[in-house]
């Protein structure tokens, strides 16, 4: 049974920095440029704004202090912090406060400056008694475990690791904002520097700066407003641990859950999908979601990604903004791989464009495999 939120609400407007390495700007800098992009995209204002949703992981009261920067009142405001996935609740939530009259303007915010400010991927974690003897670097070495258990259960190999890399760079090629382009060969990924066995620099994402917003309101509003409409269909959310040492199964993650949910909600399923964006702070990532998500069948995700299936070209267009691993990456992603969806959904992708795009899935991870949430959109065609 499908929900009864399906299509009544729309993201009207997108804003997207593309400001990868911007030395001076503070994440809400990036934040309030991306907020303004998105309100310039839809033909609407901040006085219009009275939902606020935002996940900042460097401050501690993101909407405080997003709404100060902004200089709004907003009458509805959610800061709930899972991580990368965070934003796809907020999708949800803010699609929930919409039909329920809480708010009439819903805008979801981030922005980041990890790169100029030197952060790294990799960093020490707080002390956890399961983990810590074993002296992990976080968060890489909690996907290397799954990415370990995931080769000894299914046989599957680095050499198929590394075409989830290459898929990603073919497509970031098409695209002129991807900040990792160029040429890029399987022999380089494969003798990529180990950081965290099995999984080397080439499967982890990159490290950037960037902003990202969207704005929603309902459905019949969203009709008279400047850009095209893109329908919230369905979506779904799951929390299964914190910690790697908790999860209830390495090699399958809640994704199986909300995605599950968001297929529900929209009354679709994987074969309905046109186009994918997925999560890939690793390329692990990419493979368990493809298999948790329905594409393929779990212990398949190495020899489907291998068969050219989400390359250009491939039968199942995924990550086509070049993704983590070749677009941007700044501190948490899940907020882009809505904007790409969007943006394909609006036929405005260029050499990259998925033709006869009418249903896309988004998907967001947060902490180590710990959050996951789903959102499938879609155009006015799927009303």
């Amino acid at each position: 049974m499908t929900s009864p939120l399906r299509g009544k609400t729309a993201i009207v407007g997108i804003g997207n920095t593309r400001r990868w390495n911007a030395p001076g700007r503070t994440p809400f800098d990036q934040a309030q440029e991306a907020a303004i992009l998105a309100l310039e995209d839809c033909g609407l204002g901040l006085k219009d704004v009275d939902g606020l949703f935002c996940a900042i992981s460097s401050s501690g009261l993101p909407v405080l202090n997003m709404a100060e920067k902004l200089g709004i009142r907003p009458r509805h405001a959610d800061g709930t912090m899972v991580g990368g996935a965070s934003f796809l609740f907020h999708l949800q939530a803010a699609t929930s406060a919409l039909v329920h009259g809480l708010c009439d303007v819903a805008l979801i915010v981030y922005g980041s400056n990890q790169l100029s400010a030197g952060g790294k991927l990799v960093s020490v974690p707080d002390p956890q008694p399961y983990e810590a003897p074993y002296k992990p670097r976080y968060p890489i070495s909690s996907y290397a475990l799954a990415a370990a258990r995931h080769m000894h259960l299914y046989g599957t190999t680095r050499e198929q690791l590394a075409e989830i890399a290459l898929a990603a760079r073919g497509w970031a090629n098409l695209n002129p904002d991807a900040f990792a382009r160029g040429p890029l060969t399987r022999g380089e990924l494969l003798a990529s520097r180990m950081i965290s066995d099995p999984l080397t620099k080439a499967d982890c994402c990159l490290v950037t700066d960037g902003g990202a917003a969207l704005v929603l309101t309902r459905a019949e509003r969203a009709q008279d407003l400047r850009s095209k409409p893109t329908y919230v269909l369905g979506t779904g959310a799951a929390v299964s641990h914190r910690q790697i040492a908790a999860m209830p199964d390495l090699t399958t993650t809640a994704a199986v859950e909300s995605g599950q949910r968001a297929y529900a909600a929209a009354g679709l399923g994987p074969r309905d999908v046109d186009h994918v964006m997925v999560y890939d702070a690793f390329t692990i990532t990419t493979l368990m979601f493809l298999e948790d998500l329905g594409f393929c069948a779990k212990g398949e995700g190495g020899a489907f990604a291998a068969s050219g299936a989400i390359a250009p070209g491939g039968t199942l267009p995924v990550n086509t903004n070049g993704g983590g691993l070749s677009c941007n990456h700044p501190g948490m992603y899940g907020l882009f791989t809505v904007i790409e969806a969007v943006e394909q959904l609006r036929g405005n992708c260029g050499e990259r464009q998925v033709q006869g795009c009418e249903v896309a899935l988004a998907h967001a991870n947060g902490g180590v495999l710990s959050s996951q949430a789903t959102a499938i959109l879609g155009t006015a065609a799927t009303l």
